[in-house]
């Protein structure tokens, strides 16, 4: 009999284990050039775009790349008390060099960033800094009063910093002070923590409607004949052949006020003609469009797992005497609950991220987080704020992916 401890070989000599060994390391590396392509065009395309861009909710080089002698100068800088001649001096001289360099205009949005009204001085003192003599903060003073005002230099400071808070405190309605203290924003200007709650209550609304919805047009699915279940099928996914804005367009034209829902609760007496809901540009709208075209996302995975489940199970629960509820509440739903989490966390992350429809039918009181990233990406420009917005929207929803993981289990998820 074999020692089972004792090695063995091939007809050639070599080891069965070295063998083996060698041909799973050329099964795997055959399988990882086989998908490297997609690999490195995720990595070109998807990965390395979403860090740079997420990276500048903390880094800002602009300043101190385009003025070193003025940052140099307002590192030891304590903020509190009045800057010193040489950073005036430092400032003059990177202000000429900003000008030569046609750099000022860069320069003058950063500090704009932090303190509103500063790009015109920038500017303004730029054109006339080549004409500037000692000593230098009187002449800065002297061609513009704000030069005067301690929270002008503060500004600049913050602005100095490559590496700052500023952005990702402004995106939760915080604000970075020269002193390093974190305080909250002016009253007027605090409206991300309102749009990040409103996000967040708009995306539980959505998904919570859409399993309300959806539950039981994928049971009716999933207990109808095969053919019958299929056209209903097709009836779920026929929304998927028609354009996300032709939809959210369609819901304008009957939701508003002489539109056709309003027409229709006219008709039934609902309300008056003259007191019709407003259904339209506002939370109530956003709702109503994001339920309706989230509903098949929510509708398939828990008809992918109803499908799987034997009527025999609800069978053999009604023969030992429970009742309809209690053999569906205690036997059926208990096995659909891998569809229900899947179609959840699909609709949840979709809805927290939408943009189109609260921007076409959200109005003032429907906007969303993903509306104000936008407004910062195309009209102000702010790619910093934007990008802060938008890592402090992904911390939301691993948050939350979390949350989904510890209370129900990735691993109980299921898509058929």
């Amino acid at each position: 009999m074999n020692n089972f401890t004792e090695e063995n070989f091939s007809s050639d000599g070599v080891s069965l284990k070295k063998k083996l060994r060698r041909s799973l390391f050329k099964s795997k590396m055959r399988a990882f050039f086989l998908v490297l392509p997609l690999l490195a065009f995720l990595a070109i395309f998807f990965v390395i775009p979403i860090i740079n861009l997420l990276s500048q909710s903390f880094l800002d080089f602009r300043y101190a790349t385009l003025m070193p002698g003025s940052t140099q100068a307002l590192k030891d800088w304590d903020g509190k008390s009045f800057p010193t001649e040489e950073i005036a001096k430092a400032m003059v001289i990177d202000l000429i060099q900003a000008k030569k360099n046609k750099t000022i205009g860069k320069v003058a949005t950063r500090v704009n960033r932090e303190l509103s009204g500063t790009r015109s001085l920038f500017t303004k003192t730029a054109r006339a800094a080549n004409k500037m003599e000692a000593p230098y903060m009187e002449a800065l003073i002297k061609k513009d009063k704000k030069w005067e005002n301690l929270k002008t230099w503060q500004a600049i400071k913050i602005s100095s910093m490559a590496v700052t808070p500023s952005y990702l405190l402004a995106a939760v309605d915080r604000k970075y002070t020269a002193e390093g203290e974190i305080i909250q924003q002016d009253e007027n200007r605090r409206i991300h923590v309102t749009l990040f709650l409103r996000t967040i209550e708009i995306s539980v609304i959505v998904t919570l409607a859409t399993l309300l919805l959806g539950y039981p047009v994928a049971f009716l699915m999933a207990s109808l004949p095969l053919r019958t279940s299929n056209l209903l099928l097709i009836l779920v996914l026929l929304p998927f052949w028609t354009s996300l804005l032709v939809r959210t367009t369609a819901w304008i034209a009957m939701l508003q006020s002489s539109g056709v829902v309003n027409d229709l609760l006219v008709f039934l007496g609902v309300t008056a003609d003259d007191a019709r809901f407003s259904l339209i540009y506002n939370k109530t709208g956003t709702l109503i469009a994001m339920t309706h075209i989230l509903l098949p996302f929510m509708i398939l995975p828990i008809y992918s797992v109803m499908k799987t489940i034997s009527p025999s199970f609800v069978m053999a629960a009604k023969s030992m005497g429970a009742t309809n509820w209690t053999a569906f509440w205690r036997v059926y739903f208990p096995m659909t609950i891998p569809g229900v989490g899947a179609g959840a966390i699909l609709v949840f992350i979709l809805a927290i991220g939408y943009y189109i429809t609260p921007a076409l039918v959200g109005g003032q009181d429907g906007q969303m987080i993903s509306n104000i990233i936008d407004f910062h990406m195309r009209s102000s420009l702010n790619w910093n704020l934007a990008a802060a917005l938008g890592l402090v929207l992904l911390i939301f929803i691993l948050f939350f992916f979390w949350l989904y993981d510890r209370f129900v289990g990735i691993d109980n998820m299921k898509l058929g």
